[in-house]
């Protein structure tokens, strides 16, 4: 009883366990993208594996299942896993090497970052095991989301379309390549590399030229001064270090509990096609490359691609540093197909070979090739190429930085790209923002914002009204500091840059006629303008004090004559005039005017004195003393000062309307739009619409016009919109006499066919009764036969001619009845 009893008890348990097992449900891991997919929307491929495929799936069961029992101890390998109508396949049966119709995807630098920018990455669940599932790149590409296998794949298959060496790797590697952790990686954005200014090339030195004088400074107080100087930025870069070791030391990651143990997938690329000089890695996940010694790659299991399987026999303790990639040496991969794609390594026998051509038999009968893809093409639009990233934006972390992508014509401003630089790791102060533009009417390409200096600098294309290239500013306010740089090829002016301060506007050029390359223009301070209510308002600009004009040699000119700088001084009424030096000279000639009160007045008396020009000559010639030429000479420099000075206004107005310009651009932007957009080109929307629409009229018409029975009369009458009596009427009697002839042609037809059968058997009989005596039985059978014949039709023309004679005369009725109502005719006929 009491061993009944305890097995009553054993029985309750074991109820209750398998009650409880029961109420537990088993979910599939999110990373794997189990859910119910409808296998009708699949070709046979993806459902049903073809006898090849089979065969290579029971080789590869037989190679996994040899593989763990000579290495127990490593993880099982990635073969066959199931695809998404959870059917086994073979991995290297998943890739399908495609080369899509873009240009910038023949490279792997853009089909990589296309990758990484389509799909939304989802990690694996869990992270030390390896994915029971691999999606083909067709649904990948669909749900535009996967694990780093899925990644890898379709990055794979792009490289190996566009003629890479590209293998699919399985392996391990860090926390922050698995799971997509670019926190502490610098921004690809970023130029890191210090920029050095440019050095001015040294003049040479001439034979005869003039030294420098001795620098009375004592060199041992210089030694002291040094030392001191050495100290101190000793002492600075050492604290600096430390600084820098203290904010490292703090950046570093957790310890990684699973470190060594994450399951990874990147892609290898050897060396040797498409002129790759060194073997290296790519992870997918974020399109970056590395060197095949990297640190964060831990270790290789398996690599594939579409021809064959291998599977690494190195030593991986100190991860990929010490790994070969010689995918032919037997030593250091193992392959699951044998085929001519790798060349294996033979090792040289001295013995006689023994039997050679039972050899090849066998190794023919081993050599296997890998089927061919089961994929669906790998198709992506171009709609889904412009807008790359999911949803058509993306948001990825640097160190110190935020990098935001959007699809072109996502924003209203044109942006697609934002980067955002901060001060601190938490990402809490900003310290720059840039703006990358794209389509937009205005020019704009990108926009550099610096927070702390509130300095904002913009960079525009070419094709803007002003040449404006560069445009630096603390404020949109006008007389601010700013500095503009232009297209100088593209202005009349030639002009190149133009700094602008308060009190101070310098403006550089190039490439003028008049060999102007400098104008610096200094202002005063602006007087105060009484206004009086009601009475006009008039612009106040500010006083120029000071206008300096530099000019280019002019080889035309001899140095003494040709001018180097022109000062003019206007609130004094002083000209400052600087001639070039001539080579063999070591001074330059110099002019300093002072303008009489009247001067430029019309009619006026002007009186020179000696004050008036004082000049220094390198080489006096008589025509520079003359009164003459001094006068003509300020006349000259006096239009120069109107000029110029009209020139800085200009330069006033120009600045005031580029910010006005920039003004309304920002207020309301506007995006350009290509004529072969058909999807958002409007006007061309438009315009195709309405030749689409003319077109369906005109074949209305041309079908209105087949079916009416009026059209070739009003033809011969030009289609007039109204039809007279005169013409109604002959348009009626045109249309019923043509009928009645075409009604007596057609009886005189049939009439004409009748009789020529009807005669034609009639000279059949008279043949028949002149030679029937000697006639044999076939010839008599062949007569009745043609006789049957003959009466057959002779009968049906009989039929038809009696029934045109019948409906003749409705069918002329009817057509003059139906003239008699059309619209056309009615009403002039009834007027008659």
């Amino acid at each position: 009883m009491a061993a009944m009893e305890e097995d009553i008890l054993g029985d309750r348990e074991l109820r209750s366990i398998q009650e409880q097992m029961a109420m537990i449900e088993v979910k599939d891991a999110p990373g794997e993208m189990m859910e119910v997919v409808d296998v009708t929307r699949f070709p046979s491929s993806y459902i049903l594996n073809s006898p090849q495929e089979q065969t290579l799936l029971n080789l590869a069961d037989n190679f996994c299942r040899q593989y763990s029992h000579l290495y127990p101890d490593r993880r099982a390998l990635f073969t066959s896993p199931l695809n998404e109508c959870k059917v086994e396949k073979f991995v290297c049966s998943t890739l399908r090497p495609t080369l899509l119709p873009y240009p910038e995807l023949y490279h792997w630098e853009e089909a990589a970052r296309f990758v990484s920018e389509f799909l939304e990455m989802e990690p694996l669940n869990p992270v030390t095991e390896l994915p029971q599932r691999l999606f083909s790149s067709y649904s990948v590409l669909r749900n535009q989301k996967g694990n780093c296998f899925d990644f890898s794949v379709l990055l794979c298959s792009l490289l190996l379309g566009a003629g890479y060496d590209a293998y699919c790797v399985s392996g391990y590697a860090t926390r922050e390549v698995c799971l997509m952790d670019e926190s502490r990686e610098a921004c690809p954005l970023l130029n890191l590399e210090p920029e050095t200014p440019g050095t001015s090339p040294l003049k040479p030195l001439k034979k005869y030229s003039v030294r420098p004088p001795r620098q009375l400074v004592s060199k041992f107080e210089l030694q002291q001064e040094l030392k001191k100087e050495a100290k101190v930025q000793a002492s600075r870069l050492r604290q600096q270090q430390e600084e820098e070791q203290r904010l490292e030391d703090a950046e570093k990651p957790a310890p990684d509990p699973l470190y060594g143990l994450r399951v990874h997938c990147w892609v290898l690329v050897l060396s040797g096609k498409r002129e790759v000089p060194d073997n290296f890695f790519i992870d997918a996940l974020t399109g970056t490359a590395y060197r095949t010694r990297d640190q964060r790659f831990l270790g290789i299991e398996s690599l594939w691609n579409h021809q064959n399987y291998w599977v690494n026999m190195q030593d991986c303790r100190r991860g990929c540093q010490d790994l070969t990639f010689d995918l032919g040496d037997p030593v250091c991969w193992e392959f699951m197909l044998l085929n001519a794609v790798k060349p294996v390594l033979l090792i040289p026998d001295t013995k006689e070979e023994e039997d050679d051509e039972e050899e090849n038999e066998d190794q023919d009968q081993v050599m296997l090739q890998a089927p061919v893809s089961w994929v669906l093409p790998i198709v992506v639009t171009p709609k889904e190429f412009e807008m790359r990233c999911p949803q058509g934006k993306k948001l990825l972390q640097y160190k110190k930085a935020r990098l935001e992508k959007w699809a072109p014509y996502l924003q209203e401003d044109g942006r697609v790209t934002r980067l955002t630089l901060f001060q601190d790791t938490l990402c809490s102060i900003e310290l720059e923002v840039q703006d990358w533009f794209q389509n937009r009417k205005d020019k704009l390409d990108l926009r550099q914002q610096k927070r702390q200096h509130g300095v904002t600098t913009e960079y525009f294309s070419p094709g803007r009204v002003d040449a404006l290239k560069v445009h630096t500013f603390r404020s949109k306010a006008p007389e601010t500091e700013r500095t503009m740089m232009f297209y100088s090829e593209a202005r009349l002016d030639g002009l190149q840059r133009r700094e602008e301060q308060p009190k101070e506007m310098l403006e550089l050029f190039q490439g003028r006629p008049d060999f102007l390359h400098h104008r610096h223009t200094l202002y005063g301070k602006r007087p105060k303008k009484v206004s009086i209510a009601g009475g006009p308002t008039e612009a106040n600009p500010r006083p120029i004090l000071k206008i300096t004009e530099r000019f280019l040699r002019n080889p035309e000119k001899s140095a003494n004559e040709d001018v180097a700088e022109r000062i003019f001084l206007i609130t004094e009424g002083r000209i400052h005039v600087r001639c070039h030096r001539p080579d063999d000279h070591i001074t330059t000639s110099t002019w300093e005017f002072l303008k009489p009160a009247n001067l430029g007045e019309k009619g006026a008396h002007v009186v020179l004195s000696p004050e008036t020009c004082i000049s220094y000559q390198v080489e006096p010639l008589e025509k520079f003393n003359k009164q003459l030429y001094v006068y003509e000479s300020l006349v000259h420099l006096q239009q120069g000062e109107q000029h110029a000075q009209e020139a800085v206004r200009k330069s006033e107005a120009e600045v005031l309307e580029i910010l006005s310009r920039r003004v309304q651009e920002e207020a309301d932007p506007q995006l350009t739009i290509s004529i072969y957009d058909p999807e958002r080109n409007e006007s061309s929307k438009k315009q195709r619409a309405a030749q689409e629409r003319a077109l369906k009229e005109e074949r209305q018409r041309q079908a209105a016009l087949e079916m009416d029975y009026l059209a070739p009369y009003l033809a011969l009458l030009g289609d007039p919109e109204r039809l007279t009596r005169t013409q109604a009427q002959q348009v009626k009697e045109d249309c019923l006499r043509d009928l009645k002839d075409r009604l007596i042609q057609q009886a005189n037809l049939i009439q004409a066919r009748f009789e020529k059968e009807t005669q034609e058997l009639q000279k059949k009989q008279q043949w028949y009764h002149q030679n029937q005596p000697s006639m044999i039985k076939e010839d008599e059978e062949t007569y009745l036969e043609y006789c049957s014949e003959a009466m057959f039709r002779i009968q049906i023309l009989e039929t038809r001619l009696n029934r045109h004679k019948k409906l003749a005369p409705q069918t002329y009725l009817a057509l003059e009845d139906r003239l008699s109502k059309d619209l056309r005719l009615c009403e002039q006929l009834l007027n008659l």
